[in-house]
């Protein structure tokens, strides 16, 4: 029988976004594979009762240096610390510099973003903590191509959930994102003015927080659509608007995987999405009609148009997104993956 671990994750944050609820999910199905396990980090009012539940310690830790002396305080009890985002990294480095190899927990960063670390003035931090990493977990080919050094590419996985009846769901458009920039929700606006089905009967909903909310309020007037856009903010009832919207539109051209079309394509809702960065796995083998070019609103308006005519190539789109999810981003695949990737930066 295989011996169980010993895992400490690490947050910097207060929060609880993609990132937290990737831990959460991860962290619960260790534990109950018979792991010891120890979080660090995320919204505590969110993060804990699920944790608690699932035997999982949670200390919360906003600030960088609250992260290093957790690391500190549990170093001597765990045997591999995953740390998520630049900040945890930075952090775990931090906390076991004093240490020799043999005498620190294993470091493994999982890294959810497609881009690099960055830098700290003019000091890259990859060369402050990369000597300190063991291993590297990628989410997706997507972002293991844009990182520096090494890394074994886990998927995320979600756990199976029921899929919405193609009869039920109304005519509805939604696209669920932080409504900041580099998301491109005016894309997703303006794809939906340029597919016509706002004079269909079709509604846009658009769920999320941000900074550019009231740009794309205003870019929702000048299109002459405000009549069929709904802005309804923050939504805690996300898996329920996921079983009743009739289409997904996800146009960001950047995230590492995509975590609101992979619960999309679990409930069954067809998606269209930005043909870029993770999405591209995500929607490899599915209907034509799934993707566009990142940032051409007038092919997704024509992808969302074609879709609302056919219902019945909608309820089979859906069908196959939930079908690839189930084989191919389980979170059983995703703590297995991890395991294997934790014992060898042990060994």
């Amino acid at each position: 029988m295989t011996a169980s671990l010993r895992i400490l994750h690490a947050i910097r944050s207060d929060g609880f976004s993609g990132v937290e609820q990737f831990v959460l999910r991860l962290a619960g199905t260790q534990a109950a594979d018979g792991h010891a396990v120890h979080v660090i980090g995320g919204d505590p009012s969110r993060m804990r009762p699920g944790l608690v539940e699932a035997g999982v310690a949670h200390i919360p830790a906003a600030r960088t240096v609250e992260v290093v002396r957790a690391v500190r305080h549990l170093a001597d009890h765990v045997d591999v610390v995953n740390t998520h985002m630049t900040a945890a990294d930075v952090a775990a480095a931090a906390a076991i510099a004093s240490r020799r190899r043999t005498r620190r927990p294993a470091i493994v960063a999982t890294c959810h973003f497609a881009r690099p670390r960055g830098r700290v003035g003019p000091v890259p931090i990859e060369a402050l903590v990369r000597r300190r990493i063991d291993a590297q977990i990628a989410i997706s080919a997507a972002v293991a191509e844009a990182i520096d050094g090494s890394s074994t590419v886990v998927h995320t996985g979600i756990d199976p959930r029921p899929a919405g009846d193609p009869d039920m769901r109304e005519h509805t458009v939604l696209i669920a994102q932080r409504l900041q920039p580099e998301k491109r929700t005016d894309v997703g606006v303006r794809a939906f003015a340029a597919s016509g089905l706002a004079n269909e009967g079709w509604t846009l909903d658009v769920a999320g927080i941000g900074p550019e909310r009231e740009p794309l309020e205003r870019l929702v007037e000048n299109l002459g659509i405000a009549a069929s856009v709904r802005f309804s903010g923050y939504r805690t009832d996300l898996p329920e608007l996921l079983l009743r919207a009739g289409m997904l539109l996800a146009p960001c051209p950047i995230e590492g995987l995509g975590l609101t079309l992979l619960e999309a394509m679990a409930s069954g809702l067809p998606p269209v999405a930005a043909d870029a960065a993770g999405h591209v796995e995500l929607l490899a083998g599915l209907d034509e009609r799934a993707s566009f070019a990142p940032g051409d609103a007038d092919a997704a308006g024509e992808r969302l148009r074609s879709l609302a005519a056919d219902p019945a190539g909608r309820a089979a789109l859906g069908a196959a997104a939930r079908e690839r999810q189930q084989s191919r981003f389980s979170l059983r695949a995703q703590a297995d993956g991890t395991e294997v990737v934790y014992r060898e930066a042990i060994g």
